[in-house]
């Protein structure tokens, strides 16, 4: 139902009916609000339709007798997420429902589609969204831990390199951060779900990567990694029960059956998805990526009504109208 909706109020023509059937459906959702003060006089003021210059079609107007024959207008949008912007609501809803979904969410597919002209707008909403779902996980984080490992969950450790690569050896060299970006990653591995925790770290060495394991990981849990120097000893000495696979003989042990084809697999989905939108080219913008990734894994796909549904949830928390 709720995919619906937002499908419904892209491909519908904006007239001046559905113009408040989308605002009515946005603030059911507290995306906009239903009551606004005056500034003047603080009493409620009354949605009015506005002239044919105005994108949404209507605003709060108060014509109180304090004001002595003077009007007060405001916008529909005010303290909501859309309050700055130049886009009609349902470009927005468009974006949000791709941006959730994970569906044509390139500057050149969008830009085609008609959801914004410039890739600087494109931009600014992406990275109002991410933001969004870093201070979800971080708040979720703050909550409940998040830990990984049980008796019926096993995790996976790896570090992967997320720097700018350049196809042959030629084309532009990266110059925003020259230093090699290693994401260490811990999978926690369930049937068929997964709960990755993803940390940008400065070096792979054993104090930046162990008190991340013991932050994150359960007691007891069984463990599965490469023989990396920085886990050897370490994590069995902690109470763990860590197997290990050598790479440079075989993919899967054969005598304990241990392999990292869980996570190994999970790095391509991750980098395809940060180097297609470029999401590397900054410290900070990583962050927010990976922030994103597991926003789509441990709150997204754990709602009942799906990413778009969880994404809503944390843009009412962020913007409170």
């Amino acid at each position: 139902m709720l995919h619906s909706k937002f499908l419904l109020f892209s491909i519908q023509k904006p007239t001046t009916n559905r113009k408040l059937k989308l605002i009515k459906w946005l603030q059911s959702k507290k995306l906009l609000a239903r009551r606004v003060k005056c500034s003047r006089c603080g009493h409620n003021m009354r949605m009015k339709r506005a002239t044919s210059r105005n994108l949404d079609g209507f605003h709060w107007m108060c014509r109180h007798k304090s004001h002595r024959g003077k009007k007060t207008s405001r916008s529909v949008r005010v303290g909501s997420l859309f309050e700055r912007s130049k886009l009609s609501l349902s470009s927005w809803l468009i974006f949000i429902y791709r941006f959730a979904q994970g569906l044509r969410i390139r500057q050149i597919d969008m830009m085609q589609d008609g959801i914004a002209k410039s890739s600087r707008t494109l931009s600014k909403m992406a990275r109002i969204m991410r933001k969004v779902c870093h201070c979800a996980i971080k708040r979720y984080r703050r909550r409940h831990g998040q830990m990984i490992g049980s008796a019926r969950e096993f995790a996976v450790l790896d570090e992967s390199n997320f720097r700018h690569k350049r196809k042959y050896g030629r084309g532009r060299a990266s110059t925003t951060w020259r230093r090699k970006k290693w994401v260490f990653g811990m999978l926690g591995v369930r049937d068929k779900c997964r709960h990755p925790i993803l940390r940008l770290v400065k070096r792979r060495s054993r104090p930046h990567l162990i008190p991340i394991v013991v932050k994150h990981v359960r007691p007891g849990t069984t463990i599965i990694s490469d023989e990396w120097r920085a886990y050897r000893g370490a994590l069995a000495n902690m109470g763990y029960k860590h197997f290990t696979v050598n790479h440079s003989q075989w993919f899967v042990d054969p005598h304990s059956g241990a392999h990292s084809q869980h996570l190994e697999r999970a790095w391509l989905t991750y980098k395809t998805s940060v180097w297609r939108l470029r999401g590397n080219r900054t410290e900070k913008m990583l962050k927010e990526h990976l922030s994103l990734i597991e926003w789509t894994h441990w709150l997204g796909e754990k709602n009942k009504r799906g990413p778009l549904g969880r994404l809503i949830k944390d843009i009412h928390h962020q913007f409170p109208v």
